[in-house]
């Protein structure tokens, strides 16, 4: 099969066109079978169709098609498109072996239960990783025990969000390998809601972190090797959303941890989802940006801090900024939408990259936690400031994301 063309010019358009081969690859992922054809396709040799990825993806081709090749056949299985086998033949996977091995690593189901979604009950089960970190990711959705949007109980985690214009509570009961997900509220759900679902199930369990590579990169370097060792099988757990993650952000600005939780909570009482159990749906940003600044001070926001989130809810809910896009492209692309807004600089840019996009080579420069982590790791009798952090975490790249988070847990054992 000849390969539509679309070519990559000089690097100042780099990120620009990269995004087009991908959204290309993304849409017909089918029509790409090896790295070789995306190469052929950006008239490139293999090369220096990796150098681009590394650079604007921060992944390498083969896992970019991999996960486009998933994500078309989970489009396809929510619309019943035949039989399971047929969804992987078409997005182009070498094998039925190869496509149920590659589909249930990146989701957690095979192919025929995830083609199950929303037509047998508003519960799904998902299977964990052999390696999964369990203690870890409940101990990061509970680091608020007064939250109004989440709350850990034992195994088990409940969460409020809102998911096409329904107000709904998911219960995330875990068992050894395994957990299984109710959704309460909504009443009948369709299938491509459920998978809505399922993809924000699976961003905050951290699935989509491979740790492998990382903890390979490190394993001839002991002083990284001890680092990684204690927490072998680190994932990083994303927010429900992007908005979520650009939310906390802003409001963790110049502040510690016990007022930004504060702030959230105030917020989620002022314009939250519905209540339902003692829990309320993140404050959405149609209902931020219907705010004015200040309505917010008797909530001690700060007057900056008010106007920075309520201009980048009128942004979103707009369509000026479209949060949720920004993992599909580059993050060379969204690192420069995100920083071109007012109130959002490098730290806010790279933690909302890292936490809410998913980029896998991110560092929050400024964070105190993670100075102070390497101040301890390389035994300085100093902080660094932010240009000797970016050089310290050169070396980690390209899984500075990743890295960051296991620089932050050598602190307190739970990352921020």
């Amino acid at each position: 099969m000849s390969q539509p063309k679309v070519k990559l010019p000089k690097e100042t358009d780099a990120a620009g066109r990269l995004e087009a081969l991908m959204a290309r690859v993304r849409r017909y992922p089918g029509e790409f079978r090896t790295v070789a054809a995306m190469a052929a396709a950006a008239e490139l040799d293999t090369a220096h169709l990796d150098q681009a990825f590394r650079t604007h993806a921060h992944k390498l081709p083969g896992t970019f098609l991999e996960e486009a090749r998933v994500e078309g056949a989970c489009r396809m299985l929510l619309n019943h498109f035949g039989p399971p086998a047929q969804a992987g033949e078409t997005c182009g996977f070498a094998s039925l072996a190869v496509f149920q091995a590659q589909f249930h690593r990146h989701t957690g189901m095979t192919p025929a239960r995830y083609q199950g979604l929303g037509r047998e009950g508003a519960s799904f089960a998902l299977d964990l990783p052999a390696d999964y970190r369990l203690e870890d990711v409940l101990a990061y959705h509970g680091r608020d025990p007064l939250s109004l949007t989440e709350k850990v109980e034992g195994r088990r985690l409940l969460k409020a969000m809102a998911v096409e214009g329904m107000d709904l509570v998911l219960e995330l009961d875990f068992a050894p390998g395994k957990v299984k997900v109710k959704v309460h509220g909504g009443g009948e759900i369709e299938p491509y809601v459920m998978g809505r679902i399922h993809h924000r199930v699976a961003r905050m369990l951290g699935l989509g972190t491979d740790p492998a590579p990382f903890e390979g990169f490190l394993e001839g370097d002991p002083a990284f090797r001890d680092l990684v060792a204690p927490r072998r099988g680190l994932r990083i757990p994303l927010t429900a959303d992007v908005w979520e993650s650009l939310v906390w952000a802003i409001l963790g600005q110049q502040v510690n941890l016990a007022f930004a939780y504060s702030l959230r909570r105030r917020l989620t009482e002022c314009c939250g989802g519905t209540e339902a159990g003692g829990l309320r749906a993140h404050p959405s940003p149609a209902a931020v940006a219907a705010l004015e600044p200040a309505a917010l001070a008797p909530l001690q926001f700060s007057r900056g801090k008010a106007e920075y989130l309520i201009m980048a809810a009128r942004e979103v809910a707009a369509g000026t900024l479209r949060l949720e896009d920004l993992p599909a492209g580059t993050a060379t692309s969204a690192e420069a939408q995100l920083a071109s807004r007012r109130g959002i600089g490098p730290w806010t840019t790279h933690y909302v990259m890292m936490r809410g996009c998913g980029f896998g080579d991110c560092v929050p420069l400024g964070d105190s936690g993670l100075t102070a982590a390497l101040q301890r790791h390389y035994a300085l009798d100093h902080r660094p400031d932010v240009k000797e952090t970016a050089r310290l975490m050169a070396p980690f790249s390209p899984h500075r994301s990743l890295a960051t988070f296991h620089l932050w847990a050598s602190l307190k054992g739970v990352p921020a």
